[in-house]
């Protein structure tokens, strides 16, 4: 049997001071190289095959590998400086390596290496290899042409001359922290691929081609991983755009919640309080760590934003505050994507504003009022609202008039909530000057969908709720349908017959023909308009005959009261209220509403008077 001697560098000192070696040889039989070829896996424990007895025990992870020390020592530093102590069956000695990098699938890959056997390097393995050596000290003053140079050439010359491999070795370093940060493996990946994504994008800026082969790649990496490759990116004064739609497409990959529409919670009634924490309840079905995670994607995703207001959607902004409900980030962060969303709020949709209300069981259980049971979180539109106002104020571009409608939709739909206070809904709808809205039908319409909502509204608030509404705003429709609404206040009905009545004297002055020199002409325009001057006509006609209803009818119920010393006499008032509602029941026969059916002519009102 032929002999290698090698000499492991121990240091020492002389009395004087001076370092010197210790010459401490260490024999290895050369023909460990020819016959330890292979291992063998029995249970839990890996074999080197070998015709001679193996003395060293080493423990990764539960796994255990019967070995010889003196090809290990001879390539590791580490193993070279431990004072091995022999097991207590004198089999040879023990070692438990804690905290090893890579793993046992790792060190089965170092020990052929060690024993001289084939080891083959690929963008799976050579992150943990890299680090394994770093840990076992595989350095060149141990050896020459020892683990850590290979392993390094291999990193540089061949992982980070292409994409695809570096995208593979960064996957690789999400489990090997903090060995491959400290390294550099990380950080020289993530430099790697944002040289290649903006040298890409300066030579094609075409930013939705780049969708198709360096979005995908990223969006597979964690997120700690993706900061930092969109940090070096925007480092390199990339299109604000670009990065944007590189965040959302992350985003889409890792917040699955994200396309939920939520127009279930559309739906009111007697069962929906459960369907308010059904995102809730998901997420605390995926357990602490799935939300923690989800949480900080969305935490770090909204800190590197761009700041510019075309980087991301407003529908993506919209999404991102929905989700940091859910997973309860932090108020400045919240607060951060309400600013942003009123920024962009002229290009928001309703579905857009339908945030739920988020809460848990034990939220829930500890609410008493019903206004708390809302569906909506009504106090975060108000505050997207007045972000809106004030950066508008600042800009002066004028765009009240599409957020109106907005509004009004929004009120419309929230409207239908049996929960929602009357002081919520008034708030929120006087939120807006009144000079921003053209037009009070929207307003309307909500109005009257949350009378019809709740029914059992007092007068007054029933009043309350009709002055928020300017009935000279209203269309001849809008006036014509609440001229025969039941659900409004008698004096907000009075109000519409009087604007309705001015509309109509205004749309036949529009339609009468202008004088003309051309006498074919002007009979022409006669002939055409004939029959709309007819119908305008009648229904003014209607209109004067309801009021002159009205005012007699007022006006016999003022005398009626000036004679009654006490207020006794019941039969009196009772003829009285019968003939005024008599005349408010009185209606034209084909009367239509405004949304195209016919309803029955009726007023049903209580009149007080003080």
């Amino acid at each position: 049997m032929s002999l290698h001697v090698i000499r492991p560098r121990s240091h020492g000192s002389d009395s004087d001071g001076t370092d010197h070696v210790h010459d401490q040889s260490i024999i290895i039989p050369t023909e460990l190289n020819a016959i330890a070829d292979s291992f063998e896996k029995k249970e839990l424990t890996w074999f080197i095959t070998s015709q001679i007895k193996t003395d060293l025990s080493i423990e990764v992870q539960a796994i255990t590998f019967k070995v010889h020390k003196y090809p290990l020592v001879a390539k590791s530093g580490y193993i070279e400086r431990l004072e091995l102590q022999p097991s207590l069956s004198n089999s040879g000695y023990n070692l438990k390596l804690e905290n090893f990098p890579g793993g046992p699938e790792t060190f089965k890959i170092i020990l052929k290496f060690c024993y001289g056997l084939p080891v083959d390097f690929n963008c799976n393995n050579i992150a943990p290899l890299r680090c394994a050596s770093e840990f076992l000290e595989m350095t060149e003053e141990v050896e020459d042409g020892n683990l850590i140079t290979k392993t390094e050439a291999f990193l540089t010359f061949v992982v980070l001359s292409s994409w695809k491999d570096t995208i593979t070795v960064l996957k690789s370093c999400e489990t090997l922290s903090p060995w491959a940060e400290n390294l550099q493996i990380v950080r020289r990946c993530c430099d790697s691929i944002a040289w290649k994504a903006s040298r890409e994008i300066s030579t094609t800026g075409d930013a939705v081609y780049e969708e198709g082969w360096w979005f995908d790649g990223v969006a597979a990496l964690c997120i700690d991983h993706f900061i930092k490759i969109i940090t070096a990116i925007r480092a390199k004064r990339t299109k604000p755009e670009i990065i944007g739609k590189c965040i959302m497409h992350y985003a889409e990959r890792w917040l699955p919640d994200m396309d939920i529409e939520l127009e279930g919670l559309r739906g009111y009634g007697h069962g929906k309080s459960e369907l308010q924490l059904s995102i809730y309840s998901r997420k605390e079905e995926g357990g602490i760590g799935l939300s923690k995670g989800h949480k900080t994607i969305i935490e770090s995703l909204v800190s590197i934003l761009p700041p510019q207001q075309e980087a991301v959607s407003c529908k993506f902004l919209f999404k991102m505050l929905k989700m940091a409900m859910v997973y309860s980030a932090t108020p400045a962060l919240i607060s951060e994507l309400e600013k942003r969303a009123g920024m962009m709020l002229e290009d928001a949709s309703v579905n857009d504003l339908l945030i739920p209300s988020y809460k848990n069981a034990n939220q829930v259980k500890l609410v008493n009022s019903p206004e708390q049971h809302t569906m909506h979180d009504i106090d975060v539109v108000q505050r997207i609202v007045e972000y809106f106002l004030m950066h508008e104020q600042q800009q002066q571009k004028p765009g009240k008039c599409n957020i109106s409608k907005l509004l009004d939709n929004y009120l419309a739909e929230i409207a239908k909530d049996p929960n929602l206070s009357i002081t919520k809904f008034q708030v929120l709808a006087e939120s807006f000057p009144e000079n921003a809205r053209p037009c009070d039908d929207g307003l309307y319409r909500a109005i009257d969908i949350y009378l019809k909502t709740h029914p059992s509204l007092p007068e007054h608030d029933r009043r309350r709720l009709c002055k928020i509404m300017n009935c000279e705003k209203l269309s001849l429709d809008a006036c014509i349908h609440a001229a025969q609404n039941d659900r409004l206040p008698l004096r907000t009905i009075v109000q519409v017959l009087f604007s309705e009545q001015v509309k109509m004297r205004a749309a036949m002055q529009e339609n009468e023909p202008a004088p003309s020199g051309n006498i074919s002409e002007q009979e022409g325009n006669q002939s055409s308009t004939v029959m709309e001057i007819k119908n305008l006509k009648v229904g003014l006609e209607v209109v004067k005959t309801k009021m002159a209803e009205l005012q007699s009818d007022y006006s016999d119920l003022q005398r009626e009261y000036e004679k009654q010393n006490k207020p006794k006499n019941v039969s009196g008032w009772s003829f009285t209220w019968r003939k005024i509602k008599n005349s408010l029941h009185a209606r034209v026969e084909g009367d239509e509403t405004g949304d195209g059916q016919q309803r029955p002519n009726r007023f049903r009102r209580r009149l007080s008077v003080s």
